[in-house]
C-alpha cells in the first residue's frame, strides 16, 4: 500500500472536521495562499498553511475549542516522523 502524500494526510484531517468539503477546501488554502499545486505541498508549507486554514475556519465557526484541536491535528504533521525500531 502506497504510503499517502502530505496533501492526501491534510485532507485526511480537515475530512474529520468539513466532510466532503475537505478536498476542495484545502486545494483552495494551497493554490490561493501558497501559490502552489496541492500534490507540490511541502512540510516547509504546513506552517503557513495552518495560519491560513485557522483563519479561515474561524469564519465558519466560533467554536475555539474545535479550532484549536483542529489545528493541532495538522501540527502534528510537522513532527519527524519516528521509525520503529524491531529488537535490538
Amino acid at each position: 500500500m502506497a504510503e499517502l502524500s502530505l496533501y492526501e494526510r491534510v485532507v485526511r484531517i480537515t475530512h474529520v472536521y468539513l466532510g466532503p468539503a475537505a478536498d476542495r477546501f484545502i486545494a483552495r488554502q494551497v493554490q490561493s495562499h501558497l501559490h502552489k499545486e496541492p500534490e507540490e505541498l511541502s512540510k516547509d508549507d504546513l506552517e503557513k498553511l495552518i495560519d491560513w486554514i485557522r483563519v479561515a475556519v474561524s469564519l465558519l465557526t466560533e467554536d475555539c475549542d474545535i479550532i484549536e484541536e483542529y489545528t493541532a491535528q495538522l501540527e502534528k504533521l510537522t513532527l519527524p516522523v519516528k521509525k520503529e525500531s524491531y529488537g535490538n
